[in-house]
């Protein structure tokens, strides 16, 4: 019974079924008819018009992103617990050419204008500074909490009178949006680049980065043979994107992995160390604790010395939910 990441669910058969029609030839790269296609189903599903682009990994959808808003000399404002920041092995820099990862901190992992404003305000003009090129955000935080779209609209407009991009780690978009209940357009308003996660969601290998101005794309896709990220059958990871895009697969999803945490939360009370607002639940629990749940056969990461992170996914089975909450309730 893992509760260990939504990294390591089951391919949704939706995906499966995809890539097994499209396995006939077909043109490379991303010149094939499912690769061409979406740009447009993109720019339906947010209401404006985009440029999407695959990619194989979150990591690489999010360096590639920022890519695009960054120049070497210059740095990214996000959370010190951004998983640009905490888990990617320093690949910001890599793909960035040596910019930095400008921290600042926040409840929940979140961030907000005030933050950013306090951060960037001692900085001198002139060349002996690192200057901010852009801020990065997660939607849904680290802590699992959620950006509502009138904080993702302040962040944006503190952006642009700065003169910053705007990024959105969306490696769990899905689950943010699932739990506002808005149209996923009202979330990226003002921003500049979106990481559309799919792995996590129930895709076996393909993420999308969106670009809200569709000029950068062209740059982009450069950038993206360059890292080693143009797959030669690209139409492999299109037909993942778009089958967990068709009726809105990824939605319910999301929603689904969202009420297996929510299940989760009621069960662990006053020892929620943030809200559940995702699919991410962080309880305070001892060793002791931690070490009754695995004997029961729980799978799940230590959070520090007296905390656990669980995380549910789409595939959760509901006794594996329900028996965890009854555990977690028993302590």
């Amino acid at each position: 019974m893992q509760f260990l990441s939504d990294n390591a669910a089951a391919v949704h058969p939706a995906v499966w079924k995809a890539m097994q029609a499209t396995d006939a030839a077909d043109a490379p790269y991303d010149n094939d008819g499912l690769s061409r296609a979406l740009d447009a189903a993109f720019s339906q599903l947010f209401g404006r018009e985009c440029a999407a682009l695959w990619v194989a990994t979150g990591t690489a959808a999010n360096c590639l992103a920022l890519s695009s808003m960054v120049q070497p000399h210059g740095a990214v404002l996000c959370h010190s617990e951004a998983h640009i920041e905490m888990d990617e092995g320093g690949a910001p820099g890599f793909f960035l050419h040596g910019a930095k990862l400008m921290t600042v901190e926040g409840d929940h992992a979140k961030i907000t204008p005030e933050v950013l404003e306090a951060a960037v305000s001692g900085i001198r003009d002139g060349v002996h500074q690192v200057h901010p090129h852009a801020v990065s955000i997660t939607q849904a935080s680290e802590y699992g909490c959620v950006y509502r779209p009138d904080e993702v609209a302040a962040l944006a407009s503190f952006a642009q009178g700065k003169g910053l991009g705007l990024h959105m780690d969306g490696a769990r978009f899905a689950n943010a949006v699932a739990f506002l209940d808005v149209a996923p357009g009202d979330i990226v308003a003002g921003v500049d680049a979106l990481s559309f996660g799919f792995i996590k969601n129930g895709a076996m290998g393909a993420e999308a980065v969106v670009l809200f101005d569709p000029e950068e794309a062209e740059v982009l896709r450069f950038r993206r043979k360059r890292a080693g990220q143009l797959q030669s059958k690209g139409r492999f990871l299109a037909a993942q994107i778009l089958a967990m895009l068709e009726n809105d697969l990824w939605l319910a999803n999301a929603r689904s992995a969202n009420a297996a945490a929510a299940e989760l939360a009621a069960a662990a009370g006053q020892r929620l160390l943030h809200p559940v607002e995702a699919n991410e639940v962080f309880l305070t629990c001892t060793a002791a604790e931690r070490a009754a749940l695995r004997e029961q056969g729980f799978g799940f990461y230590d959070w520090g010395t007296e905390a656990a992170r669980l995380v549910t996914a789409w595939d959760a089975r509901s006794e594996d939910v329900a028996a965890l909450a009854r555990a977690i309730a028993a302590l």
